[in-house]
């Protein structure tokens, strides 16, 4: 663990990384934790107001992030500095995308079915950073040897082609694969070969006559909504709170 921390975090330089994400994560926690006291009327807290606007957390999470990217940028990544300037970057970047349906909407949806996709893209950013952490690199052409990196042949049809999976996998509408696959190589692949999303770019391009295709299409669709939409929507419900109903 000492030696994985070492080569891992402290020598490329990735604890203001680590401290980012940690603030992250623990800023959007505790903003949920009240959200939701303040939703019940329970605890001491309440929506800010000033001249009866309702000034949402995203505002200042827009100045935290401004000033903690900043911040980072001139410190480098090294010293007390630049450890400081990534905790008040990822306490803005929590409370930013904690509002990022409203964002999204321009609108107060934040208890709407619409205010899931708030929920979503904190979880998706929080996995994408801890991949990096981990060890990751984008295009998933970290871990190789000396003699690998010298050929760069090798380095760039691995980056090359991984991209292109990413972006087949997109075009089929599978943006969480082409998301992942980006760091994670292969996972794409997944994506990539099989069947589109009805409504995505590929099927609307290459299904337009092909009306077998686009029923199976719409039915493995159906299925795998059918299968994950149950448990996705208790995670999500769990992390953030259920959306008041319609």
């Amino acid at each position: 663990m000492g030696d994985w921390w070492q080569r891992n975090i402290m020598e490329p330089g990735k604890l203001p990384l680590l401290l980012a994400l940690a603030a992250f994560v623990l800023t959007f926690a505790v903003t949920r934790v009240i959200t939701r006291l303040i939703r019940a009327g329970k605890g001491p807290f309440g929506n800010v107001k000033a001249g009866g606007v309702h000034i949402h957390h995203v505002v200042p999470g827009v100045v935290l992030t401004v000033v903690g990217g900043f911040g980072a940028v001139a410190g480098g990544r090294h010293g007390v500095w630049s450890a400081l300037a990534a905790v008040v970057f990822g306490i803005g970047a929590g409370l930013v995308l904690d509002e990022f349906a409203l964002i999204l909407h321009l609108d107060d949806v934040y208890w709407s079915e619409a205010g899931r996709k708030s929920v979503e893209v904190v979880v998706l950013t929080a996995a994408l950073v801890g991949l990096v952490l981990a060890g990751f690199t984008p295009f998933g052409v970290d871990g190789m040897s000396q003699g690998e990196l010298q050929d760069r042949a090798n380095v760039i049809a691995t980056v090359a082609g991984n991209f292109l999976f990413s972006l087949l996998a997109l075009a089929k509408g599978k943006a969480r694969l082409a998301i992942f696959g980006v760091i994670v190589p292969l996972i794409a692949l997944v994506g990539a070969v099989r069947l589109a999303r009805p409504g995505s770019p590929w099927a609307r391009r290459f299904y337009a006559r092909r009306p077998r295709a686009r029923a199976r299409a719409r039915l493995r669709a159906e299925r795998h909504d059918r299968r994950w939409s149950g448990p996705r929507r208790v995670v999500q419900d769990w992390i953030g709170g259920r959306p008041d109903p319609r």
